[in-house]
C-alpha cells in the first residue's frame, strides 16, 4: 500500500472533534492547525475517510510544501513537486482554490495561474509533449499559504463532504450537515437518549443524529472525485470501504429523535430528506411551534439552529422567540440545551448564562455554540425515564 500524508479541512473551531474522528478510524495525526487536521494513511485511508468522516470538509493528498515569498519561488516550488506521480498524461488538472493568510502572495487568481503554468511545465518535460488535451479524469488542486509556507493538496473528494446526498430540498438558512454533526458530537448525547430539535427546518440535525444512532457512514450514498483515479486508488478499495460501512449499519436501533417546526412545509421537507437518507423510521417530525415545546421524560437534549435575526427588522421577533425557548426549556425536567447562533443577546433572552460557550464558524459567519447543561441521569435513568 502506498503511504500518503492526508489533509482534512474543517470548520474553524472543530479541529478537536475531527481529530478524534480520525483517531477513531485508526490513523495517526501529524498536525492540527486552524481549520485542518493532517494524518498519515494509505489508499484505503483515502476511501474510508471520505466515506466515514462526519465533520471534515474534504480529504486532500498532500503533494508537498515549500516556502515562497515571490511568484518565482511559487513557480519553482510548484514545478519541483512530483506531479507525474498523480496526474496522467490525459489528466484534467487545475488549482480549484487558493487561500492565503499572512503571506506575501495573496491574490488567489494570480496564485492559481502561476501554479497551473508550473504544473504544465513539469508535466510537459516528464511526458515529452508540448500540449495537453486534458480530456481524462479531473485532478483539482487546493493550496494554502500561511506565513509564506505553501501547502499543496490533491482533492480526492470533489463536492464538499457536507453534501451527503440526502438533502435535495433545503430551508431558507440550512445548517451544513458536517456542522450539524459536530454540534451533536460536542454534546454527551448518545443514541439511547432523547433528542429534540425545536427549529428543525429541513431536518438536518435530527437526520445527522439518526445516522449516528444507526451507525450509518455519512458518505455511503455519494461519489468522490478519486474514484476515477484507478492508478492511485483501485476500484476494489472503494468497494471494500463501502462494504465495511454498510455492514455496520443498524436500522433496528431504538431511538427517540424528534424534529419540530412551526411550518408545515418544513415538516414535509424534513420527512422527504429523512427518507432519502434512509432514516425516516428513526425520527418523528411534527408541526409544533416552540411555544408548545414539551416532553414528559427527563434528561433529554435540545440541539438546535434557531433563527439568528441577522436583519435589523428581525431582532425584536428573534428576541421574543429566544425568550419563549428559554421559558419552555425551564419547564423540561433536567434537560440540556445546545444551540448555535450569531444572535449576541441569546443568553439574556433565554434567561440563563450558558455553562459553556464555543466559538464556531457557520460558513463565513462567526457564531457561538451555547451549552446549557442539565443534570446527568443515573444508570437506572439512561432510558430517560
Amino acid at each position: 500500500m502506498r503511504k500518503f500524508e492526508l489533509i482534512a479541512p474543517c470548520h474553524f473551531g472543530l479541529e478537536a472533534v475531527l481529530k478524534k474522528e480520525i483517531t477513531e478510524l485508526g490513523y495517526d495525526i501529524t498536525a492540527v492547525e486552524d481549520g485542518r487536521v493532517t494524518f498519515y494513511g494509505d489508499e484505503e485511508a483515502c476511501a474510508r475517510a471520505n466515506i466515514g468522516l462526519r465533520t471534515a470538509e474534504r480529504i486532500l493528498i498532500k503533494v508537498g510544501s515549500f516556502h515562497a515569498e515571490t511568484f518565482e519561488e511559487l513557480f519553482q516550488g510548484t514545478k519541483a513537486l512530483p506531479w507525474e506521480d498523480y496526474i496522467p498524461e490525459d489528466g484534467r488538472f487545475w488549482v480549484a482554490k487558493a487561500a492565503s493568510v499572512k503571506s506575501s502572495l495573496f491574490s488567489p487568481s494570480d496564485i492559481q495561474s502561476v501554479m497551473k503554468k508550473a504544473m504544465v511545465e513539469r508535466l510537459r518535460d516528464r511526458y515529452h509533449v508540448s500540449w495537453f488535451a486534458e480530456s481524462g479524469s479531473p485532478f483539482p488542486i487546493r493550496v494554502f499559504l500561511l506565513k509564506d509556507e505553501v501547502t499543496v493538496g490533491l482533492d480526492t473528494t470533489g463536492d464538499s463532504l457536507h453534501k451527503r446526498g440526502y438533502r435535495k430540498l433545503t430551508a431558507k438558512a440550512p445548517i451544513a450537515e458536517n456542522l450539524a454533526a459536530a454540534m451533536i458530537m460536542l454534546t454527551p448525547w448518545r443514541r439511547d437518549r432523547i433528542l429534540v430539535d425545536p427549529f428543525c427546518g429541513s431536518g438536518t440535525i435530527p437526520i445527522e443524529a439518526a445516522m449516528m444512532a444507526a451507525n450509518m457512514a455519512p458518505g455511503m450514498n455519494r461519489t468522490f472525485t478519486a474514484q476515477q483515479w484507478e492508478h492511485i486508488i483501485a476500484r476494489t478499495i472503494w468497494e471494500e470501504a463501502l462494504e465495511e460501512a454498510q455492514e455496520q449499519v443498524d436500522l433496528h436501533v431504538d431511538t427517540d429523535i424528534q424534529g419540530y417546526d412551526a411550518d408545515d412545509k418544513m415538516i414535509s421537507l424534513s420527512r422527504a430528506n429523512a427518507g432519502l437518507a434512509g432514516v425516516d423510521g428513526l425520527i418523528h417530525f411534527q408541526r409544533r411551534p416552540v411555544s408548545e415545546l414539551s416532553h414528559p421524560k427527563r434528561y433529554g437534549f435540545l440541539i438546535t439552529n434557531p433563527p439568528y435575526g441577522e436583519r435589523l427588522e428581525d431582532k425584536e421577533t428573534v428576541a421574543a422567540l429566544y425568550r419563549v425557548l428559554g421559558e419552555r426549556f425551564r419547564m423540561l425536567d433536567d434537560w440540556s440545551l445546545f444551540l448555535i447562533t450569531s444572535y449576541e443577546e441569546a443568553q439574556q433572552a433565554i434567561g440563563r448564562k450558558a455553562d459553556k460557550n464555543r466559538k464556531l464558524y457557520n460558513g463565513m459567519m462567526k457564531t457561538y455554540y451555547y451549552q446549557f447543561l442539565g443534570a446527568k441521569p443515573g444508570k437506572r435513568n439512561r432510558q430517560g425515564k
